[in-house]
C-alpha cells in the first residue's frame, strides 16, 4: 500500500491522538479535527464549577500490562505523570459483611498467590481460581454467567466486579470470551503486569495535553471545534469532508482516520455495521482531601458504588453498567453513593461533602456476544478510509488500552507497516 502524504484524523480522543502520533512520527502530514471545544473525548479533565476544583470526567485505571498505553505515554513523554502504589495490591470492602481484604497477585506468571489466604479473596480457597480457565476458553456465544457460577463467593467478590468494570456490561449479558481476554492480559500475566497506574494530576495532564504538544512539535495541524457533518464518497474512495459547510476535497494520496464514536461513524458511513447497543456509567465526585496512608482506590462489593478512587482533593466513584441508576435524580444518587465511599475510607456519614454527579448514558458499547459481532475491522472497502475507536475490533473491551491499540492499528495500516502484536 502506498504511504499517504496527508491524513485527516477525525476525532481527538485517545484513538485519534494515538493514530495522529504514529502518522506524524512516520513523516505524514496530519490534520487533527475535534468536534468538541477540547481534545480527549471521554478521557479528559475539567474544572467543575460546583466543586471549584479540577476533576476527571470518568475514572480510568491503567495497569503495567497495557502495552499500547505504555507505548503511548512514552511517545508523548508522560510516563512521569503517572503514579500509584507501585505493587499489585487491590483493596476491597464487602458492604454486606464489613469484611476487608487486599488482592495481591505475586509478580511472576505462576500464581502461587492463590495458596496464600493473606493474598487471595477472603472466604475463598485456592482451587476456586481454576475456573478462570472456563472464561479464557469460552465459546463465542457464551456470557460470563454461563462459565462462572454466580452463587460462588469468588464470583461475587472478584469475577463479577472485574467483569462489570472492564466490560461495562452486566455479567449475565457480557461476553465470557472478552472477559477471558481481560483476565489473560491481567491476572493471567502475573502481578507485575497488574501494577496499577493513575494520573498524578488528571487525565488531560497525563494523556491529552502532552500528546497535543508532541503533535504540534511535529508540525501537525490541530483544528478544535471542527465537526464533520458529512463524507462525500466516490466509487472507490472518499472524495470530500464537510466540516459544517467548509468542504475539504481529498486529493490523491490523502486519507482519513475516522476516530469518532460508533453512532457518529454509523451516520457518516451509512453502510457501516457497528455496535448499536450501549451501557451507561455513573460517576460521583466528592470534594474532600485525604492525606497520609490512604489507599489509592477501593473496590466495593455489595454496595451501590463499585470503585472509589482517591484523587487530589476529590474522592471519585465509578458505577459501571449503570442503566439502573442513570435516570435517578442526582440528589438521590449523591447520598446513596457517599454511604459506600464513607465506609470504604472510614469517614463519617455526615456531613456529606460537596458533590457532583456525572452521567454518561451511552458511555461504551454493550460488550455482549451479539454486539461483539458488530465490531468492524480497521480497514474499510475504501482504501483511503480507516476506522479507529474502542468500539472497533481490538480484541478488548471499550477501554483506554483498546482505544489506543485501535489508533495504532489505523495509522500502521495507512503507513503499510502493520505488524502482528
Amino acid at each position: 500500500m502506498t504511504q499517504p502524504h496527508r491524513v485527516h484524523v477525525v476525532g481527538a480522543g485517545l484513538a485519534g491522538l494515538s493514530a495522529a502520533l504514529v502518522l506524524a512520527e512516520g513523516g505524514v502530514g496530519v490534520v487533527l479535527h475535534e468536534a468538541a471545544p477540547q481534545a480527549g473525548g471521554r478521557c479528559r479533565s475539567y474544572v467543575d464549577a460546583t466543586l471549584g476544583c479540577r476533576i476527571d470526567n470518568g475514572n480510568h485505571l491503567l495497569i503495567a500490562a497495557n502495552r499500547a498505553a505504555m507505548r503511548y505515554v512514552d511517545q508523548i513523554g508522560a510516563r512521569q505523570t503517572l503514579t500509584g502504589p507501585g505493587v499489585a495490591a487491590y483493596p476491597f470492602l464487602d458492604r454486606k459483611t464489613g469484611e476487608r481484604w487486599v488482592l495481591q497477585p505475586n509478580a511472576g506468571r505462576f500464581p502461587w498467590w492463590v495458596l496464600s489466604a493473606r493474598r487471595r479473596v477472603k472466604g475463598t480457597g485456592p482451587l476456586a481460581y481454576l475456573v478462570a480457565r472456563r472464561v479464557m476458553n469460552a465459546p463465542e456465544p457464551a456470557v460470563v454467567t454461563d462459565r462462572l457460577n454466580p452463587a460462588a463467593t469468588l464470583f461475587r467478590r472478584l469475577w463479577q466486579p472485574l467483569a462489570v468494570a472492564a466490560l461495562n456490561t452486566e455479567a449475565e449479558a457480557a461476553s465470557a470470551r472478552l472477559f477471558g481476554q481481560v483476565l489473560r492480559e491481567s491476572l493471567g500475566a502475573g502481578g507485575r503486569a497488574c501494577i496499577p497506574l493513575v494520573p498524578r494530576e488528571g487525565l488531560t495532564e497525563s494523556l491529552v495535553d502532552p500528546a497535543l504538544a508532541k503533535l504540534r512539535s511535529t508540525g501537525a495541524e490541530i483544528r478544535i471545534s471542527s465537526r464533520l457533518r458529512a463524507i462525500g464518497f466516490e466509487a472507490d474512495r472518499l472524495a470530500t469532508l464537510d466540516f459544517e459547510g467548509a468542504i475539504e476535497a481529498l486529493k490523491p494520496g490523502e486519507s482519513v482516520v475516522l476516530a469518532v464514536p460508533a453512532p457518529v461513524a454509523s451516520r457518516l458511513v451509512p453502510e457501516l455495521v457497528a455496535p448499536d447497543e450501549f451501557r451507561a456509567i455513573v460517576n460521583a465526585h466528592y470534594r474532600i482531601a485525604l492525606r497520609g496512608n490512604v489507599p489509592w482506590f477501593v473496590g466495593i462489593v455489595g454496595g451501590t458504588a463499585e470503585w472509589v478512587f482517591r484523587k487530589p482533593d476529590v474522592l471519585s466513584v465509578t458505577v459501571s453498567a449503570a442503566d439502573r441508576l442513570v435516570d435517578m435524580p442526582a440528589e438521590t444518587l449523591a447520598p446513596l453513593l457517599w454511604a459506600d465511599v464513607a465506609a470504604a475510607f472510614e469517614l463519617p456519614d455526615e456531613p456529606m461533602p460537596p458533590w457532583q454527579i456525572v452521567k454518561e448514558k451511552r458511555a461504551t458499547f454493550a460488550a455482549t456476544p451479539a454486539q461483539l459481532a458488530r465490531r468492524p475491522k480497521t480497514a474499510t472497502r475504501w482504501p483511503n478510509l480507516v476506522l479507529a475507536g474502542d468500539w472497533t475490533e481490538t480484541g478488548l473491551p471499550a477501554t483506554i488500552e483498546g482505544a489506543i491499540r485501535s489508533g495504532f492499528s489505523a495509522a500502521e495500516h495507512l503507513l503499510g507497516t502493520a505488524q502482528r502484536r
